[in-house]
């Protein structure tokens, strides 16, 4: 296997599958998982709808933000980020520079099927979810690499991320 101690950050809109190919990732590789929302909701000691409801949307990126440049400082990491940390071009560019960022995308359908149930956990799930999705599109294609998690288990997804990943390693 090839050494590389640079983060490997998977990013994506919500129900792309982030946490779940993070932590299968993680594993694998024998690497520490940070998913970025846990760590905010650790740090603060409120859930990401309690953060919301008092810091609004604005404090919520801002806190985001300062996790980001920590998390982006460290080696070694599998970081799985809120789906929308990394429509900040700044956060992006930190990102792009710690290491890996692999962009998991799905067909609307399949991100409908997975968050059936979910708008107390997501509360931008309460809005226009499809409207959010097309609005965040442009920093999503502003990463380089994407990865289609539709049709895909997340073990197939996995392994496609540990080749991607060894592909810029080599480089």
């Amino acid at each position: 296997m090839v050494t590389n101690d640079r983060n490997i950050v998977i990013t994506g809109f919500m129900g792309t599958g982030k946490t779940t190919v993070g932590r299968l990732l993680a594993e694998r590789l024998g690497r520490p998982f940070i998913d970025t929302d846990a760590e905010i909701v650790q740090r603060m000691g409120l859930s990401i709808p309690e953060i919301f409801a008092r810091e609004g949307e604005t404090g919520f990126r801002h806190i985001e933000q300062r996790i980001c440049r920590f998390l982006a400082a460290q080696r070694g990491l599998v970081i799985a980020t809120g789906g929308g940390m990394l429509v900040d071009a700044g956060n992006r560019s930190v990102m792009l520079a710690s290491g890996t960022v692999v962009c998991l995308v799905a067909s609307p359908e399949a991100i409908e099927t997975r968050l059936k149930n979910e708008a107390d956990e997501r509360p931008l799930l309460r809005g226009d979810w499809r409207a959010l999705l097309e609005q965040r599109r442009t920093a999503y294609d502003a990463i380089p690499t994407h990865v289609d998690t539709s049709d895909k288990t997340p073990e197939q997804v996995v392994e496609e991320i540990i080749f991607l990943w060894q592909q810029t390693a080599s480089v």
